[in-house]
């Protein structure tokens, strides 16, 4: 929207092309999303407590989660309201990825939404049950990567790239759609189990959004994209704007949901920010680059899978707790330390997920 108007004022004072920068625009997506959580964030909370929207806590959990009962959730809905806001305000609305992302955030944040209201206003533990909730998610990431496939516009855009090899591009043709499918759902619910500890979830997601962002500018960057022997994708660089308002709002939920936290942000926050991030990798064809860098959520996954597997099949637990952070927890760790120790691993895994592309 600030976009279009500052190409409308150019004519005026030449000053307002600045706006038109893509670096800019996506530094100014973050700071706006920040202000506004960090502003709106004490009347949400305020609100949420007075409605007695609070947590349930689960009582095989950890004793420790205990006294976190009672705690707001439903906080996504801010960080929700603030990711659409922010890059509706500075990204160019004539593209059809920045489109996809939001309609895509949108509708998983959608389903998370009823899955909380079940569980917090309607008091049925089940929430959303799972079937359901897997019937529209893959409704919803079906439909998202249907479209995208069928708007593709060059092949690139539905071509595999694997990191560290050069040459190494794999077209997909009609395969393209499942595996984008298992991609944003697997990071939508990927991110939903992480979300169980103060802050646990966001600032990684915070971390992981920003690396799409760089990918995303460069993607869309033809002498970069060249320079770095990835995939040339015009338009995919309008992400970074979408990618630094999640960043903001991220960090401007953080200062409300770090330890100890004042609010939760619940299924409608983690399942549309998982699917976000995954779309975002999708859009940009690094996929895998995303399994790497959010080797934290890949493990809170795997570690619930193999729990589950290994119980159904022995009647013996792998972990003490699934996902694998309750597991720390029960062997002493303080929560503060299991969180700060996610924290730095996803540092250096996003960092190595950024050193990929140059090592080809």
């Amino acid at each position: 929207m600030l976009m279009w108007l500052s190409a409308q004022l150019v004519s005026f004072d030449t000053g307002f092309a600045v706006f038109q920068y893509l670096t800019l625009r996506g530094i100014l997506a973050a700071f706006t999303a920040l202000v506004i959580s960090m502003v709106v964030g004490p009347f949400v909370i305020e609100r949420l407590n007075r409605l007695q929207i609070g947590q349930t806590i689960r009582a095989e959990g950890p004793q420790s989660h205990l006294e976190k009962a009672g705690t707001p959730t439903m906080g996504g809905a801010l960080i929700l309201c603030t990711v659409l806001g922010s890059t509706l305000l500075w990204a160019d609305l004539y593209s059809r990825y920045v489109w996809v992302a939001l309609l895509t955030t949108v509708a998983f944040g959608t389903i998370g939404w009823v899955d909380d209201y079940r569980k917090v206003i309607r008091k049925d533990t089940r929430g959303l049950p799972a079937r359901w909730k897997y019937f529209w998610q893959s409704l919803c990431a079906f439909g998202v990567t249907l479209y995208l496939f069928d708007t593709a516009l060059v092949p690139e855009e539905t071509t595999l790239y694997v990191p560290f090899f050069k040459d190494v591009a794999l077209s997909m043709g009609w395969l393209f759609v499942p595996f984008s499918y298992f991609v944003v759902v697997g990071s939508s619910n990927a991110v939903n189990l992480t979300d169980g500890l103060d802050g646990l979830a966001i600032l990684p997601t915070v971390m992981v959004a920003t690396g799409l962002g760089v990918i995303a500018y460069l993607t869309g960057h033809i002498e970069f994209a060249d320079y770095l022997n990835i995939a040339y994708l015009p338009g995919t660089g309008e992400l970074v704007v979408f990618c630094g308002a999640i960043a903001g709002a991220g960090l401007g939920f953080l200062w409300f949901n770090t330890y100890p936290a004042m609010i939760f942000m619940g299924d409608v926050g983690a399942l549309a920010l998982g699917a976000a991030l995954g779309v975002v990798a999708v859009m940009t064809r690094h996929e895998i680059v995303l399994f790497i860098m959010g080797g934290i959520f890949v493990l809170e996954t795997v570690s619930v899978i193999i729990q589950v597997t290994s119980f159904k099949l022995t009647g013996n637990r792998v972990f003490r707790m699934a996902p694998i952070h309750h597991h720390f927890e029960l062997k002493g760790w303080p929560e503060p330390r299991v969180i700060v120790r996610f924290w730095i691993i996803t540092v250096m895994l996003v960092l190595f997920g950024l050193a990929t592309l140059k090592l080809r």
